[in-house]
């Protein structure tokens, strides 16, 4: 690791680091009933205990990268700390977490960040009521994103500084249930092309992910991000296209201790994904492994993950693959680095950003 990429992992590790308390912090005052908090109904537990789901899945873990692009954002046309990015941290962290809630709803996974999934514990708890499960589940996930609303518009920002923020926010989330919805229409595509593909990608995970951290720090440092969006959203497009890849990568190569979850989650669900249509295209002029791979996808078997891997490997996928989330990383880079009329601090973390998001294990 060269020392520019470590500087900017320092950066991106103290925002993780000073963003963990707040959260928590944050979390119990949604729980307060003196401080108005979320305003939990005073009878009934089921309530409550959506919120203590949805504390347990938030404060569990993860790399925290958009609570690093929206303060790096800021920091890109500020020199101080801006009002209003620990409530977009908030805000982008929940709605991830309303993501992650609905598709392992819509995956069927046990498991999310070495702990169970919100789905599977409600079904824990609620073994002879599966439709109750099922409803609190998809409750849970709607109540985290309504709180990433509420924690742009309950801050200390200007009303109208607030609204625009939340304005990015709700895109966000619109465009990744729109992400979702062509998510499960892609797999009933015979193979599906990469276009396809790759819009999958910038609306379920890019916009979100990337792209609405960078408006929300620049808004919240008082710079209108319009003038610039042309910029911002070839930025994210590549980063988030490298990001998909190698995550496509790490579901079938990756290590399910580092992963918190098992490997090949996406494709015992069939998921027609970078890695599948990588290998469909390998496998066009070779029937038997055609066929295996057919025979693999969309079954529960662990042993069709073993088979999934050997085909890769056979096809040379364990290093083409990783070459081309590569090639968009270097993309994002260079973008980021004619960014000169910005900060150069700034400036430097995104530039080295993207190499760590190709070599990450998890």
């Amino acid at each position: 690791m060269n020392d520019a990429l470590a500087a900017a992992l320092r950066r991106a590790a103290d925002h993780q680091e000073r963003f963990e308390a707040r959260f928590a912090a944050h979390f119990d005052a949604l729980a307060d009933p003196e401080g108005g908090g979320a305003r939990l109904p005073p009878h009934g537990r089921f309530p409550a205990r959506a919120l203590e789901l949805v504390r347990e899945l938030s404060l569990r873990g993860g790399k925290r990268l958009r609570v690093a692009l929206l303060h790096e954002a800021a920091a890109l046309v500020a020199d101080r700390p801006a009002p209003g990015l620990d409530a977009a941290a908030i805000s982008v962290e929940l709605l991830h977490t309303h993501g992650l809630i609905h598709d392992d709803i819509i995956d069927d996974a046990p498991l999310r960040r070495g702990g169970p999934s919100t789905y599977y514990a409600y079904r824990a708890e609620f073994p002879d009521h599966p439709d109750t499960a099922l409803a609190l589940a998809v409750l849970a996930g709607d109540l985290a994103a309504f709180l990433a609303v509420r924690a742009l518009l309950t801050g200390d920002l200007p009303p109208d500084r607030a609204l625009a923020m939340a304005t990015v926010a709700t895109d966000a989330a619109a465009a990744a249930v729109n992400g979702q919805l062509i998510d499960l229409e892609r797999d009933f595509h015979p193979a599906p092309d990469t276009a396809f593909l790759h819009t999958v990608t910038e609306y379920k995970s890019t916009h979100y992910s990337i792209l609405a951290p960078l408006r929300l720090g620049l808004l919240a440092a008082g710079t209108d991000p319009a003038p610039h969006d042309a910029d911002l959203r070839a930025y994210a497009t590549a980063l988030g296209t490298a990001n998909q890849i190698h995550d496509d990568w790490l579901d079938l190569f990756g290590n399910p201790d580092t992963l918190g979850k098992p490997l090949g989650t996406d494709l015992r669900s069939g998921r027609h994904s970078y890695l599948v249509h990588a290998l469909l295209a390998a496998t066009a002029d070779d029937p038997a492994a055609r066929t295996a791979l057919r025979a693999a996808l969309g079954t529960p078997d662990p042993a069709a993950v073993a088979t999934l891997r050997t085909l890769a490997r056979t096809h040379h996928l364990d290093r083409t693959l990783p070459a081309e989330a590569a090639r968009h990383a270097h993309r994002a880079a260079a973008l980021a680095a004619g960014w000169h009329h910005w900060h150069p601090g700034a400036v430097a973390f995104f530039t080295h950003l993207p190499a760590w998001s190709v070599t990450r294990d998890h």
